[in-house]
Order: C-alpha cells, then sequence, then structure tokens
C-alpha cells in the first residue's frame, strides 16, 4: 500500500492534493502537513513513506531548506517539489538539490498523478517543453533564507564568470580581456547564461541575479 505525505501550507491546496493522491491507487494512505516542522514530526512518528510531495513556500523552514535536510535525514525516500513557482532556475536548483522530481500546480489533476506515477517508478520527472518563464512576465521568485551558488541554477563555472563580469557592468569586450577569451566565445557564453536563468537581455540577466540572490564570492 502506497504512503504519501503532502507538505503544503495553502489549505485548500493541500486538501484538494489529499484527494486526489488518495485516486493514485486504491487503499493508499496520504497524510498531511502545514509546515515543515509538523512533516518532520508525521515522519518520525510514521514507518517509512514511498513519497513526499514538498510546496517551496513555506512558512517557517521554506521548502528549498527543507529538501537538503529531508535529502540528509531520508537519503532513500523520494521527494517531489509541488510548486507554483516554476521558472527554469528554481527548477534547476530543485533537482540539483536531489529532488526526484518538480511538479507545476498548474498541471492538471491527471498530469500530476502521471508525474508522481514517473517518480514512484523511480524515475526524475521535469516537466517536458519547459523554457523557463521570463521575468518580464511577473513570475514570483519563492522565498529563501539563503544566497544561491551558481551551479544550483545551472550555471558553469565559466559562465558563472561572464555572469559576474556583467553585473560589474563590464562590456563583452572588456570580459574577453579580462578571461582571455575571444569575444565571440564571450557571447556564447552570455547566451548559455541567459537560457538558464530564462531571461533574454543583460538587464534581466542583473534583475535574476538580485531575485534569485546568486553568490560570485568564489568564482574566480
Amino acid at each position: 500500500m502506497l504512503k504519501l505525505l503532502v507538505v503544503e501550507d495553502h489549505a485548500l491546496v493541500r486538501e484538494g492534493l489529499v484527494r486526489l493522491l488518495g485516486q493514485i491507487e486504491e487503499g493508499a494512505t496520504v497524510f498531511e502537513a502545514a509546515d515543515f516542522e509538523s512533516a518532520l514530526t508525521v515522519l518520525d512518528n510514521e514507518e517509512e513513506f514511498d513519497l513526499v510531495l514538498l510546496d517551496l513556500a513555506l512558512p517557517g523552514i521554506d521548502g528549498f531548506a527543507g529538501l537538503d535536510i529531508l535529502r540528509r535525514r531520508y537519503p532513500a525516500m523520494p521527494v517531489a517539489v509541488v510548486s507554483a513557482f516554476d521558472d527554469t532556475p528554481t527548477i534547476t536548483r530543485v533537482l540539483n538539490l536531489g529532488a526526484s522530481g518538480f511538479i507545476p500546480k498548474a498541471f492538471s489533476g491527471e498530469a500530476l498523478l502521471s508525474a508522481v506515477r514517473e517518480v514512484l517508478a523511480g524515475n526524475i520527472f521535469r516537466p517536458s517543453g519547459q523554457n523557463g518563464a521570463r521575468l518580464d512576465d511577473a513570475t514570483p521568485v519563492p522565498p529563501t533564507k539563503v544566497s544561491v551558488r551558481p551551479d544550483e541554477v545551472g550555471l558553469t563555472d565559466r559562465q558563472a564568470q561572464v555572469l559576474c563580469l556583467m553585473v560589474r557592468g563590464l562590456s563583452n569586450r572588456d570580459i574577453a580581456d579580462q578571461l582571455d577569451l575571444s569575444e565571440g566565445t564571450v557571447k556564447i557564453h552570455a547566451t548559455a547564461v541567459f537560457k538558464a536563468l530564462g531571461v533574454t537581455s543583460r538587464t534581466q540577466a542583473l534583475v535574476a541575479v538580485a531575485r534569485y540572490g546568486i553568490d560570485f564570492e568564489n568564482v574566480f
């Protein structure tokens, strides 16, 4: 019999997920928690769970910190994030933190159940065709209490260096001189940076750096 835990602070959403997940198979048991601390109590008091579905924007310990704790404390237990914050950097960061899947809240009930089944089958679920929301779409960013390393949002070391120098106001030519690269190579890295951040311009990239709290302390 499947045993699932839903961690979601909005009661209406939580109750809807519990009812929906109860349909995944006959006899499935679905527990619920309104915050991460309550979720830990449930996990400590019950036997092993087949899957935890975790929201990101939780009160107290947020979903990012909570996911890190769960991966350390229960390394064999799959955790899937279910969130409205479905931009590319958030999805990349979640999967890099060890989530078994990212399921957008915009999914239909049928699509959500299909995604959950994928995770239960041992696969990593990432929504197909996810190209990232643009900053000019005013996509909300979940709260986070800590800075984010560039690799957590999908940037390579070189891409992080290029972005760092963009933040400092250097032109592509100046960046090329600083990194001993050709200007064409810098443009290629810049395009990759924009794609990773889900943006289309330098201005939007700088906004993304501020919104995600990207930390460049160790890029050089």
